[in-house]
């Protein structure tokens, strides 16, 4: 029983002794996410996050928007410039704050709690959940495309095969960072692999001469310019997920060096990836049938490979569970973080001290990601609350300017030049009034929905700041940052170790 006592321990920087109690007696070890984030896992965790269906399925959104091929082609390689710059500055954020939780921390550390919660209270609420069930939707009808060829998918096998997929990931990196990172890394080069597979025979039928669909390819009659706006809106989309190795920076070994490093490596391989595999797809199909496609690679694949083009759903589901394990793994740290600050309960900042892995962290998304599965209106909830990245997003990268003059002493291994956050930002509020003018409802409940993580602050956080009426009526007095034991206390963590006994049945009963 003693043993089993000393699974679970609040991470908080106390040492482990002998008999569980952080505090007393000499420290045996120090219970913390271990550093098993090396430069490749890193790089692994940003393109194996980036890249997932759309450049397979549907890479079309910048060319209906854009009007011509080449000018197509401008727009993938300026996104990829734009958000290497977003990158670049969050190499800076990540080095000269060297904690956990991307937005989160970087926001929490400019601005304050009250901005870092509305944060963190959208994604928990919405975004997050919804994300990583569109990702195992797509998951799920692919992985089972293949078996079911050539009729299509039934919904309800759809579902059953997300749920599996999301339960193996929650699952994967509950047991192990170690393994989740080994994972990753061979999802990452089985996406690079199929995007080979198109490079190699696209470029070799474009020395061959295959250049009719490059002829005239800026031509200005075909070029929308007010299109362009929404052409670069889908493709800073595509190339978004270069942020997701700050979200675990705690984890990375010598930051100072492997965060930029890994961050310039991956936007540049992913910027060529997507512009070389977009050239590809041109020398084998026209404008016009490409924007026809409901799967691009399988059309490519049947025009060049014949029979080979069934293992392209394969490769998309594999992408997909590259991006929801990349996704899981540094969306858990955030909460971790938020948990350990005082705005998430205390449960969700426990690692177990065998695995060293933020179990609870881990598994919270996993009731609301299923009930909205099986039960929301997913694609709905994303266009409500999708802008709202982009808005945070550039918050954050406000704070490093901000950062700049308020805390100049503030020790920076890698500094950007200051344009480039500029840059960087005014493009993020940009794409932010861009949804504003395009789509005023649905921006406009999104934004009524992230309002609400106002009062919930107040409720949920500054407990100590309520009226005596309030709190004689809800029965008991609450301190603020402070998740006391009491019964709905006791309800949460019953609920909690059920949870983690299904996902891990050699759990303890208890905490």
């Amino acid at each position: 029983n003693e043993r089993k006592q000393r699974v679970f321990q609040v991470s908080a920087g106390y040492p482990l002794n002998s008999n569980g109690d952080p505090h007393a007696g000499a420290p045996e070890e120090r219970v913390e996410l271990r550093k098993k984030v090396t430069l490749l896992r890193g790089i692994s965790i940003i393109i194996g996050t980036i890249i997932g269906a759309g450049i397979f399925i549907s890479p079309k959104g910048i060319l209906k928007n854009s009007g011509s091929v080449g000018m197509s082609l401008v727009v993938w390689i300026a996104c990829g410039i734009l958000s290497l710059f977003g990158a670049l500055s969050y190499a800076e954020l990540g080095t000269c704050i060297k904690k956990s939780g991307g937005h989160y921390t970087y926001i929490l550390e400019a601005f304050g709690p009250q901005v870092a919660f509305v944060r963190l209270w959208v994604d928990m609420i919405a975004i997050r959940p919804a994300g990583l069930a569109v990702i195992a939707l797509a998951f799920g009808r692919y992985i089972l495309e293949p078996i079911f060829m050539p009729c299509g998918v039934p919904e309800i096998a759809i579902k059953l095969a997300t749920t599996i997929g999301i339960t193996m990931v929650m699952y994967l990196n509950s047991m192990s960072v170690s393994w989740t990172a080994r994972i990753q890394i061979f999802l990452t080069f089985s996406k690079l692999l199929a995007m080979a597979i198109i490079i190699v025979p696209g470029l070799y039928q474009l020395f061959k001469g295959e250049t009719k669909n490059f002829e005239n390819a800026f031509e200005v009659n075909t070029i929308d310019l007010t299109g362009l706006p929404l052409a670069f809106y889908s493709g800073m989309y595509a190339y978004a997920g270069w942020f997701y190795l700050n979200f675990v920076t705690e984890e990375v070994e010598n930051p100072e060096r492997t965060v930029p490093l890994a961050i310039c490596i991956s936007m540049v391989i992913v910027m060529i990836c997507y512009t070389l595999t977009n050239v590809a797809y041109y020398t084998v199909m026209s404008a016009e049938e490409l924007l026809a496609s409901n799967a691009v690679a399988v059309t490519f694949a049947e025009k060049l490979m014949g029979n080979f083009s069934f293992a392209v759903p394969v490769f998309v589901a594999l992408s997909c569970f590259g991006s929801m394990n990349g996704c899981l793994f540094a969306i858990s740290r955030m909460f971790y973080v938020a948990s350990r600050e005082g705005q998430l309960p205390e449960v969700l900042s426990m690692i177990h001290i065998r695995r060293h892995t933020p179990l609870p962290a881990v598994i919270v998304l996993y009731p609301i990601t299923l009930l909205i599965l099986f039960l929301g209106d997913i694609y709905s909830l994303l266009n409500f609350m999708s802008f709202l990245r982009w808005l945070f997003i550039g918050v954050a990268v406000v704070g490093l300017i901000y950062l700049r003059y308020t805390r100049p002493d503030m020790p920076r291994p890698f500094k950007v030049p200051i344009f480039i956050p500029a840059v960087f930002s005014f493009t993020c509020f940009f794409m932010v009034f861009l949804s504003l003018y395009s789509d005023p409802i649905n921006t406009g409940i999104g934004f009524a929905i992230s309002l609400t993580g106002i009062p919930a602050y107040f409720i949920f956080i500054h407990f100590e700041r309520k009226p005596k009426w309030f709190q004689k009526l809800s029965g008991q007095r609450l301190h603020k940052c402070k998740w006391e034991t009491s019964e709905y206390a006791q309800k949460f963590l019953s609920s909690y170790t059920l949870i983690i006994h299904i996902m891990m049945p050699d759990m303890p009963s208890s905490f």
